[in-house]
């Protein structure tokens, strides 16, 4: 496994995460089998990264074992991490909200497949309302990233872990199940050595270490019976993702000058809408794309302005219609917001995506 940072290599988006996490510093992958991520998984326990780094990696019994196993490590302060998909992450809900209740960081990694239910193993984008609006108990939200790249699959492992420890939150990686199995050129970030205890201890002050002689151990929790102390925990952080919609919105535009239509998509819609936008730009149609490249917190104000200088949004989705919802809360009626989904694991066309838009908008 060479250590440059600027090789180029090839492989799938699923074996860049794995790669990424160990490059990074992980100290801990706890997760269980699930098409289509199974690969993230099994390629660390190709690479060894034990041998390597001293890295755990450990499949558990369920996906109710691994998140909890996320939950112990990230108490102490280690960078942990775990991947599933949709079902998978739908039983790990009750402890990403334990996590995000004790305030601690971890890494979620949820390469999508359709639903409800079992469903399909196709790829699908049903997710982001579990993702972006917290999906399990609580008024909890965290960081989401919707790579739409092998590159961003690796690039996004760091950013996770960096954004978890930033603002002490769950973050978590939002794919598709094309870009986890799709293969493409990538450049895997440089390594970054595991943290020592006393380093933990410095920058983790809050993390329980077990007794020492001059300290005591902390106890990590989220449960306080008080209800003004409760209220006082939710202010804080409800403060910190306020905090956290002022500093890390992300996206990507393309063509959007001068557009007269704008298609909004993440993840493999968005390559798929950038397809269609030269289409539509070879027919001299004045189409354009945004990307959301954060679900959470969701670019609004740049959807926002765009409305002011264009005559329609098309949302592009693999589901039923849930983004779609985020960008009327954006245009606020200000223009039209039409919706275009395909469900059960199918992928729109370009030219299927750009004729939905001449049909619901031209």
């Amino acid at each position: 496994m060479s250590r440059k940072s600027d090789e180029v290599t090839l492989m799938k988006g699923n074996e860049a995460i794995a790669h990424a996490a160990v490059r990074c510093g992980c100290d801990g992958y706890f997760g269980y089998p699930i098409t289509p991520q199974s690969e993230i998984l099994e390629t660390l326990m190709e690479i060894e990264p034990w041998k390597t780094t001293g890295m755990v990696v450990l499949q558990a019994e369920s996906e109710v074992a691994s998140i909890n196993m996320v939950y112990g490590a990230a108490g102490c302060g280690k960078k942990s991490m775990t991947t599933s998909s949709s079902p998978g992450v739908s039983l790990m809900q009750e402890g990403i909200s334990y996590m995000a209740g004790a305030e601690l960081p971890g890494v979620i990694v949820n390469v999508m497949r359709g639903g409800p239910g079992l469903g399909t193993i196709q790829p699908s984008q049903a997710d982001y309302f579990q993702a972006t609006k917290g999906g399990g108990h609580g008024d909890y939200r965290m960081p989401v990233l919707a790579p739409a790249s092998v590159q961003e699959m690796a690039d996004f492992t760091v950013l996770a872990f960096d954004l978890a420890f930033k603002y002490l939150t769950p973050a978590m990686i939002l794919a598709d199940g094309i870009i986890g199995q799709m293969m493409e050129k990538v450049v895997l970030p440089p390594f970054t050595p595991r943290r020592s205890e006393e380093e933990i201890r410095r920058e983790c002050p809050w993390a329980t270490l077990g007794k020492t002689q001059d300290r005591n151990p902390n106890y990590i929790s989220s449960l306080e019976l008080r209800s003004e102390e409760m209220e006082k925990i939710n202010l804080r952080l409800q403060k910190r993702y306020r905090e956290i919609e002022k500093n890390e919105v992300r996206y990507e535009e393309i063509q959007c000058e001068d557009a007269d239509f704008i298609f909004v998509a993440f993840g493999t819609m968005a390559r798929v809408c950038q397809k269609a936008v030269e289409i539509a730009r070879e027919e001299g149609l004045k189409v354009g794309l945004i990307r959301p490249i954060t679900l959470f917190p969701y670019p609004y104000n740049r959807i926002a302005e765009l409305s002011e200088k264009v005559k329609g949004f098309i949302s592009v989705e693999m589901s039923a219609g849930q983004m779609v919802e985020d960008v009327r809360l954006a245009v606020s009626g200000k223009v039209p917001v039409e919706f275009y989904g395909r469900m059960g694991g199918i992928v729109p066309s370009p030219e299927e995506v750009l004729n939905a838009l001449k049909t619901k908008l031209l």
